[in-house]
């Protein structure tokens, strides 16, 4: 393969050219630091708050994609041939404001400023996409930005007057999107980027091929694709994450394949380009999905990094372990199938050898009969980590439980299936006294830990009324809704 070894992106209007860079620089230091672009703030330096919200638009075929992504987890390494944008090259018409920005001034959307810029910045992703959007998508564009002071209810009511203030069509970034797409095209090529010195080394491969080829080379390289993860291990515990190897330049490492039976996807697919298909394919997981961090989070995070890193709170492994699911391993040209359940071994230890990737996960689809549903119980409601997570799959045949999947994650030092609930579930019939009995078996299949997130107390009782609000809302399709059980079954319960 051949390789280059200069780094380049655009940042707003200059072309920004990289021959040697710390493989633990972030974005936002970058930013705030070097270029002194200090509009994008520093808040949590975890992802949590938005404050450091910023695009980065990437090609996607001949078309210029804009995303939003939190500096302060995003590294510099990991955006060779894209275009990051700052606030600061927001701009109306004759040197006035931008029309988000102005909209957000007329409805009073910002107090003490700190988090404002961020805020923009998401709303200003959602305009290039919504140009009429409601309440909800609002939300959702907004989960991953923190407000302490203003109150969301003026910034809802700006980002709904957004069009009263300007025409998406004569935005700076959309008049000048055709000479971007150029600019791009021209850092475009398929040549391994390797940036080292004599303490680090930065690796962004081009295609699939090379990424597998370098990690087989270089088993003990940290793979960063999102950073939701990595990115807090410098910014929290200053870990040494040399050598790296950037996933982001993979094209050919996001497919999403549906077929009859199966979705299967690339391990480099995130939770956005995810989304169409389980709304389609997966409706069960529709808000589950929503819930997993915020807009920010879901942009940047990856499936098969969720899985990969063997964390026993991932939102995933519990929902596609009680679907069946299982991953390709592939290192060099060599790959291997398994089980996602026996993936997971032990807190920090997963079946994936030196070398070997999560290169794709297949998830069977439900048959039309099968009941499926998902739970996640944290103390927000798009936190990243979660105290627990729940799925569970069942089929009922003549009134009895002919097979059963229950999955959990916050329950023990991995995600890990209820084999003794499964065991006492299966054959008996569907009904409340079934679950009453065997939700009580939750206390051989689990010791869950206390954590700040929460106690084993209160793990293990959400744990057996996830079981009953499941089957509660089963039992009748018509009788008891969603969004009653939400409250009823399990925050009352749990009270």
């Amino acid at each position: 393969m051949t390789t280059r070894h200069t780094l380049k992106f655009w940042l707003n209007d200059q072309l920004i050219e990289f021959d040697r860079l710390p493989v633990t620089q972030t974005l936002l230091d970058y930013l705030r630091l070097t270029q002194v672009l200090r509009g994008t703030k520093e808040g949590c330096a975890e992802g949590d708050c938005g404050a450091c919200t910023v695009l980065v638009g990437r090609l996607e075929g001949d078309q210029l994609k804009y995303e939003s992504v939190n500096a302060c987890i995003r590294f510099v390494g990991s955006l060779d041939g894209c275009h990051v944008v700052t606030i600061e090259h927001l701009k109306g018409k004759n040197g006035a404001l931008h029309p988000i920005q102005q909209a957000m001034v007329t409805h009073h959307g910002s107090q003490c400023g700190f988090c404002t810029p961020g805020f923009v910045m998401s709303l200003y992703a959602m305009w290039m996409s919504e140009l009429e959007p409601d309440v909800a998508t609002i939300e959702r564009y907004l989960q991953g930005n923190l407000c302490r002071c203003t109150g969301y209810e003026p910034i809802i009511k700006a980002a709904l007057d957004i069009g009263e203030h300007g025409k998406l069509h004569e935005d700076y970034l959309i008049a000048e999107q055709d000479q971007m797409v150029q600019n791009l095209s021209a850092l475009q090529n398929d040549q391994m980027l390797a940036i080292e010195s004599e303490a680090e080394k930065l690796f962004a491969p081009a295609t699939l091929d090379q990424f597998a080829s370098i990690y087989a080379q270089n088993p003990e390289a940290t793979i960063v694709a999102g950073a939701t993860d990595v990115g807090l291990w410098v910014t929290k515990f200053m870990r040494d994450i040399s050598p790296v190897i950037f996933t982001s330049r993979l094209k050919d490492f996001r497919k999403i394949e549906v077929s009859d039976t199966a979705i299967t996807v690339d391990g480099g697919a995130s939770y956005t380009d995810m989304l169409a298909a389980i709304d389609e394919h997966l409706p069960q997981l529709s808000q589950f999905w929503r819930r997993i961090g915020g807009e920010q989070v879901r942009n940047m995070g990856t499936v098969g990094g969720n899985i990969a890193n063997g964390s026993p709170i991932g939102d995933t492994p519990p929902p596609l372990i009680a679907l069946g699911a299982t991953i390709t391993l592939r290192k060099g040209d060599e790959r291997r199938t398994l089980e996602l359940e026996k993936y997971f071994i032990t807190y920090g230890k997963q079946d994936r050898a030196a070398g070997e990737i999560v290169e794709q996960i297949h998830i069977p689809l439900p048959d039309e009969d099968q009941l499926f549903a998902c739970y996640k119980i944290s103390k927000r409601r798009d936190e990243d980590i979660s105290a627990l997570c729940g799925a569970f799959s069942a089929k009922i045949d003549d009134g009895r439980i002919s097979d059963i999947r229950i999955a959990f994650g916050g329950m023990a030092g991995t995600p890990k299936r209820a084999s003794h609930v499964e065991a006492a579930l299966k054959g008996a019939p569907w009904s409340e006294r079934s679950i009453a009995d065997a939700k009580q078996l939750f206390e051989q299949d689990f010791e869950p830990l206390s954590d700040w997130r929460a106690s084993a107390t209160y793990r293990m009782a959400a744990a057996q009324n996830l079981l009953e609000r499941f089957y509660l809302e089963h039992a009748d399709e018509n009788a008891i809704s969603l969004d009653d059980l939400h409250q009823a079954a399990t925050l009352e319960a749990l009270s």
